[in-house]
């Protein structure tokens, strides 16, 4: 069954972010047969002085692909870790949805909708607990105050909409020359399309000079490249990969 994992809230300025600690929760679910993983998206959320968090209030959800047997497990798991690894002073929340338990298209709407104002807007637990309790969702907190509940319920509520996030680490592709054709992009397992800025999809064989970090964004339920012009008009790559400035807004 597909499941979305959440978490939020684990560290601080000083520790190794959330990102590491969500990827060694992934990793577990294939070390442990109990499923297969997919990639791990980054959500930005609301950053206002009545919004308590740690570091940079973003969570990290991924989907896997998980055996029913084993989700207790998985949770149990994923529990135990945050509770052991978390930062000190840090609030962590972990939330996990089943997709096919979300029967109804307003279900999924609703927590797509708890995402989209988490980050925009100051919310509370209860907010979160509320909407949880009413479509049986595992929510859960694990050390401080818990409040990172908020946060791991709308990253899932933000990877749900297929329009939000970026996707955690950089992608290596090329030769090391720093230009590669569309296909070469479109090869590598962590894109599946090469777009610009405006919506456009890249043929195969145009050419993408390829900046220092080059990292994919979550669009239409897809691991999507974005490109730019780069302002060559006749000679070499017509367009360039968006630096990190412009990625922050999604």
């Amino acid at each position: 069954m597909k499941v979305f994992v959440a978490v939020d809230d684990t560290d601080n300025l000083e520790s190794v972010g959330t990102g590491h600690l969500t990827e060694f929760i992934a990793q577990a679910v294939e070390e442990n047969g109990w499923g297969k993983r997919s990639y791990i998206t980054r959500h930005q959320l609301f950053v206002h002085p009545d919004v308590p968090y740690t570091s940079h209030n973003s969570a990290m959800c991924f989907t896997a692909d998980v055996d029913p047997a084993r989700l207790e497990a998985l949770v149990a798991h994923a529990s135990g870790f945050l509770e052991r690894e978390r930062a000190e002073g840090s609030d962590p929340g972990l939330c996990l949805v089943v997709a096919e338990h979300m029967g109804r298209a307003e279900e999924m709407e609703a927590i797509v909708a708890f995402g989209r104002k988490a980050k925009e807007a100051v919310l509370k637990k209860d907010d979160a607990y509320d909407l949880a309790s009413r479509l049986g969702i595992h929510l859960s907190e694990h050390g401080g105050t818990g409040q990172g509940v908020i946060g791991a319920l709308a990253g899932v509520g933000l990877r749900m909409s297929g329009n939000d996030g970026r996707i955690r680490g950089q992608l290596e592709i090329g030769n090391g020359k720093g230009v590669a054709s569309v296909s070469e992009i479109r090869a590598h397992p962590g894109v599946d399309a090469v777009r610009s800025l405006d919506g456009w999809e890249l043929h195969d064989d145009e050419l993408v000079s390829l900046g220092n970090k080059v990292k994919a964004v979550l669009q239409d339920g897809k691991a999507i490249l974005l490109v730019m012009p780069s302002g060559r008009h006749v000679d070499g790559p017509q367009w360039r990969t968006c630096n990190k400035e412009i990625l922050k807004s999604y």
